[in-house]
């Protein structure tokens, strides 16, 4: 009866789990921004290759946070920092390639569309991915004693929530510049998007 107890009381924390784990994966940030604005700048079909990267990143993202490796190597001198500027770099770069874009429609060629390894790269470097996994894997227990099947049913719950957030995004952004057949207001769309993901990079990285 105790054991019939402590997995429905698990089970009723799903809800609740999926409820937080969808404010913090699919609020403004680095991931969700970069990837709306990839399909802004390059079309939905186009993205679809770097969302597929940013969503398996984030698989990473939960491996290092679930084995404590995040903690471990923050932990040595010097680390931190150079992770920072690092990530830094690499949002500039991807910012500057989403605003230098041609408008969709503007060309037959929309440029070429950052590569799945790259969206992989931006999850492994953002912090705010590596603040929520950690806040929502010590926020919740689904499966009372085992912490193996436990880790794993946050794991495999996660990576739903995040697919379909980063699908969400992407289908926006793709949207938003379909809906403006101005090659000027498309411009003005990539470089408005490429300036929210330096904001959202300023956000999470320096304050």
């Amino acid at each position: 009866m105790r054991g019939r107890a402590r997995h429905s009381d698990a089970m009723s924390d799903v809800p609740q789990f999926l409820v937080v784990a969808l404010a913090l994966t699919g609020s403004p940030g680095p991931n969700t921004l970069s990837v709306a604005a990839v399909g802004a700048a390059f079309g939905r079909r186009q993205g679809l290759r770097y969302m597929a990267g940013l969503t398996l990143g984030m698989l990473g993202v939960i491996a290092i946070v679930g084995s404590g490796l995040s903690a471990l190597l923050l932990a040595l001198p010097g680390v931190a920092p150079v992770v920072t500027l690092g990530a830094i770099a690499y949002f500039l770069w991807l910012a500057w390639r989403i605003a230098t874009a041609p408008p969709i429609g503007l060309t037959k060629t929309q440029g070429n569309p950052p590569h799945w390894t790259e969206g992989t790269l931006l999850s492994l470097v953002n912090p705010k991915a590596y603040a929520a996994m950690a806040a929502v894997f010590s926020g919740f227990t689904l499966v009372s004693g085992a912490p193996l099947g436990d880790a794993l049913a946050k794991t495999a719950l996660l990576m739903l929530t995040i697919l379909a957030v980063n699908l969400a995004w992407l289908c926006a952004g793709s949207l938003l510049t379909r809906t403006v057949r101005s090659p000027r207001a498309g411009r003005i769309i990539n470089m408005a998007f490429a300036g929210a993901l330096l904001i959202a990079v300023a956000a999470t990285t320096l304050l």
